[in-house]
């Protein structure tokens, strides 16, 4: 028999069962309302691509970031890097030798058409190396620069240097065995990778300043010649905020593109590589997530004179 007020008991506990029982149908219900976080850019076409907030180093998205694949001529960013690092003098006058031209012949690379027997200097070359990605100006600045008895020598101690550079800024998948990315197969990085570098590169003050120029028009020291080069990034006076980095482009490498932005104070780097038509779109989606808008704009076209890469 049950003892008094047990009724009333039984209906209390059956009633505190039940409120608990709805009370934990309710809670996932509440929490699945709850607005989803946004998972990244969408329709990015590119094979590898990574965003990262320079500012602070934090990584805003990637795709494939860790995956090798050749880069062609962001290479041309390290090969800056190794010259501004080992504190070359600007001046320092350089020789245009046929050879170079022949380089870019034999290759059909892009090319700031450099002249035999021009005198330029580094910080020229410099120009003709980001501007119109020319493999010319890398060859020349990796033989003046280099160390050795020959042409071979010099630039195979260049390319050495760019991948002691590289061990030292941790870029572990990261090998070059170029110094412009024309490359037999040996010349790779990563997405997360190339944007370290570009962070690394950011901090210095002449590249930031050539990087960003949308041509520029450049006097050989020793004839009255004047080289004009055209920026070949042409999100670069595009989209609001870029200043750089560096177009490329091989068959094997596919479209890429390292970019970088700076808006109320903000930094951000991205990468896109092999990307086989829309490269400038999808940078320009990337840049749109990490700074939370929508950007309008319209490509900047290249004179018909100048070169793409």
């Amino acid at each position: 028999m049950e003892p008094r007020g047990g009724n009333a008991v039984h209906r209390w506990t059956a009633a505190l069962t039940a409120s608990t029982a709805a009370l934990a149908v309710a809670l996932p219900a509440a929490d699945a309302s709850a607005e989803p976080q946004a998972a990244g850019p969408t329709g990015i076409g590119a094979r590898g691509a990574y965003l990262l907030d320079a500012n602070t180093g934090r990584q805003l998205w990637g795709k494939d970031a860790e995956v090798r694949r050749e880069v062609a001529s962001t290479t041309k960013i390290m090969t800056a890097v190794v010259v501004l690092d080992g504190h070359t003098d600007l001046n320092k006058p350089v020789t245009i030798k046929q050879s170079y031209r022949d380089y870019v012949v034999r290759h059909g690379a892009s090319s700031a058409d450099l002249r035999t027997g021009d005198k330029v200097t580094v910080r020229q070359l410099l120009y003709g190396l980001m501007l119109p990605s020319g493999c010319d100006a890398a060859y020349a600045l990796a033989d003046s620069l280099g160390s050795g008895g020959s042409e071979a020598q010099r630039t195979k101690s260049f390319i050495a240097k760019m991948n002691r550079k590289a061990a030292e800024l941790h870029l572990r998948n990261t090998v070059f065995d170029s110094f412009d990315g024309i490359s037999s197969g040996g010349n790779h990085s990563t997405p997360h990778d190339l944007a370290l570098l570009a962070r690394h590169a950011l901090g210095n003050s002449t590249l930031v300043t050539v990087m960003k120029a949308m041509s520029t028009q450049q006097k050989a020291l020793n004839v009255n010649r004047r080289y004009t080069w055209y920026n070949t990034n042409k999100l670069l006076g595009s989209y609001d905020g870029v200043f750089g980095v560096k177009t490329g482009s091989t068959r094997a490498a596919g479209p890429c593109l390292v970019f970088a932005a700076k808006r109320q104070g903000r930094t951000v780097i991205g990468v896109v590589l092999n990307d086989p038509a829309t490269r400038y779109q999808d940078a320009a989606r990337m840049l749109d997530y990490a700074y939370h808008t929508h950007t309008k704009f319209t490509l900047r076209r290249l004179p018909p004179t100048a070169h793409e890469d």
